[in-house]
């Protein structure tokens, strides 16, 4: 019988973040990324968000490895919590592996789990497949798009991308080799859709120099630099304004000074000695010879930057008369976090630059725009085309651009996650969906699954409060010892003159009309004592507060 080459999102089509796909060809399967997503604010209490495996847990005997493209946290993310359901190989660049190693010795994971470094360029087999990891750039260092070699043709996956002439480390995007493939042809491309809907080029990493030397050139008092601790390139920049206007550097936040110390160890950072200096020595210099890298731009409430906004760091201090730099993109849904982290900026008098639109740009996207995702289509002509990495709009506009790009792309897909798209002789199409969906994580610790339940509840006690009736029964007499006590919290109705009153005699009704072998049976009385309450607090203010009877026994 003839197999079948199968390729399934487990996450990231269809929205942002949780990154994971499968590919398998029969008994073998490979997993590209495994990424996490941070939670809407619907998800209450909720940290993290990680894709559901069950497809790869029924099929665990099969699993090969998984591949990195690179280090964000919505390629990595969800890595500890898919080892500790199965012990595979994981394979990714030097850069990437380093950020990964600190994960898994977060998670106690380390020591069990095999890390195989690939090289750019360096082709390697994995069960049936021949891997081939391709220089691309982004806005992290190490970054690879994957030719993945199956019996049935070459799959590419682009991973994250843009196309950047002058990469600040020199480490140029490969398109030499995405052409070879065009000319020797290839099954299918998946491509990543986040900046879609965006026309022309995404200006270089270097485009943000300009900016930033005339930020340090006019700053008189401190300055606080911010941007995402995986920036490797844009914390580089800042090091070398810091040189050059003659600034000492503290670095201030756990994720920014452990990305500085693995990019320094790699290379990636060459810090002339005496530049760096202890968060405890920067008001031992004078404020304009300090620049402070500091972590947070995201307006996260325990992040170095949010702290230091209301005065509550024990070394980042903000005064009037410095400047705040927050170079980075507002992901979408942290808007108020970040604006309000702005207000309290603005409160100190500080002079406060951040992606406001104008020019020349504090930040640059790391995605490519409409003509670097035309030229990488144009030079790999794929006979089948498939955006990913993006929420639905995004992945129909990127099926659009595609399809007019008539010569280059033989078909056109639009693929969701869960869906498998199958591969044979006569061609490709969708089959049934897979079991997918999302686990939502509490404080990081990938035992905390918080069940749908929970999350329900949650926002029951958001929206209506909870009443707790509280009935005290003698055991051996089965009396009522005293009248029921009613706390209500987060319920509004409550508070109005006369509700309490009435809902203790509804209560004490309930009481007086159970018999005493009810009484007796406490499961009984308080489902009685709570369909009553309900009743009437519904009748009374149309409201559904969560209601829990507690029964103490005297």
């Amino acid at each position: 019988m003839q197999k079948k080459l199968q390729v399934v999102a487990l996450g990231g089509l269809g929205e942002f973040g949780m990154n994971c796909m499968a590919v398998i060809w029969g008994e073998d399967i490979i997993v590209i990324d495994a990424g996490l997503m941070f939670p809407e604010a619907e998800l209450l209490g909720v940290d993290i968000v990680v894709p559901d495996i069950t497809f790869l847990i029924e099929n665990r005997d099969k699993v090969r490895g998984i591949l990195l493209t690179h280090g964000h946290e919505d390629h990595i993310g969800a890595l500890p919590w898919l080892l500790s359901e199965l012990n595979v190989p994981v394979y990714g660049t030097e850069f990437t592996l380093a950020l990964v190693e600190n994960k898994l010795d977060e998670h106690g994971l380390l020591d069990s789990t095999t890390l195989n470094e690939m090289v750019p360029g360096e082709r390697f087999p994995l069960g049936p497949f021949t891997i081939h990891p391709i220089q691309v750039t982004h806005s992290l260092v190490d970054c690879v798009a994957l030719a993945i070699h199956t019996p049935l043709g070459v799959l590419i996956h682009t991973g994250d991308f843009k196309v950047d002439p002058t990469p600040s480390d020199n480490r140029l995007f490969d398109l030499h080799t995405f052409a070879e493939y065009g000319k020797s042809g290839v099954l299918a491309l998946f491509q990543d859709s986040t900046n879609v809907e965006r026309p022309g080029y995404t200006p270089s990493e270097r485009a943000v120099a300009r900016k930033l030397d005339e930020v340090f050139a006019m700053a008189r008092g401190r300055l606080f630099f911010s941007c995402f601790s995986s920036s490797i390139h844009r914390i580089k920049l800042a090091l070398e304004l810091a040189v050059q206007y003659g600034r000492k550097v503290a670095l201030v936040g756990r994720s920014l000074t452990e990305a500085a110390e693995i990019a320094q160890d790699l290379g990636y950072l060459d810090l002339p000695s005496g530049l760096l200096i202890h968060g405890g020595q920067i008001r031992d210099y004078p404020a304009n010879k300090v620049c402070v890298l500091i972590s947070g731009t995201q307006g996260e409430p325990m992040s170095a930057l949010s702290r230091a906004a209301v005065d509550n760091h024990k070394h980042a201090k903000i005064e009037q008369g410095d400047t705040v730099v927050l170079s980075s993109r507002i992901i979408p849904g942290n808007e108020k976090a970040i604006y309000r982290v702005i207000d309290h900026l603005y409160r100190r008098h500080a002079r406060v630059i951040y992606e406001d639109g104008g020019s020349p740009p504090i930040h640059v996207s790391g995605h490519a725009s409409q003509e670097e995702l035309k030229l990488i289509i144009n030079l790999v002509k794929p006979r089948y085309f498939i955006p990913v990495h993006g929420e639905y709009r995004q992945l129909s506009r990127h099926c659009e651009l595609a399809s007019g790009m008539h010569g280059a792309v033989g078909n056109v897909m639009l693929l969701e996650s869960g869906e498998v798209l199958e591969f044979d002789e006569l061609g490709a199409r969708k089959k049934e969906k897979i079991t997918v969906g999302r686990v939502c994580i509490d404080s990081g610790s990938t035992g905390d699954v918080v069940e749908d339940l929970i999350i329900k509840d949650r926002r029951h006690l958001s929206e209506d409060g909870f009443v707790l009736p509280i009935v005290a029964i003698n055991k051996l007499t089965g009396l009522v010892e005293a009248a029921p006590e009613i706390v209500m919290r987060g319920f509004g109705a409550g508070t109005e003159p006369g509700f309490m009153d009435e809902a203790r005699k509804i209560v004490s009704r309930t009481l007086e009309l159970s018999s005493d072998e009810e009484k007796g049976d406490y499961g009984v009385i308080k489902e009685k004592i709570r369909q009553d309450l309900k009743r009437f607090i519904v009748k009374q203010s149309a409201r559904r507060p969560l209601i829990m009877p507690v029964i103490l026994e005297i």
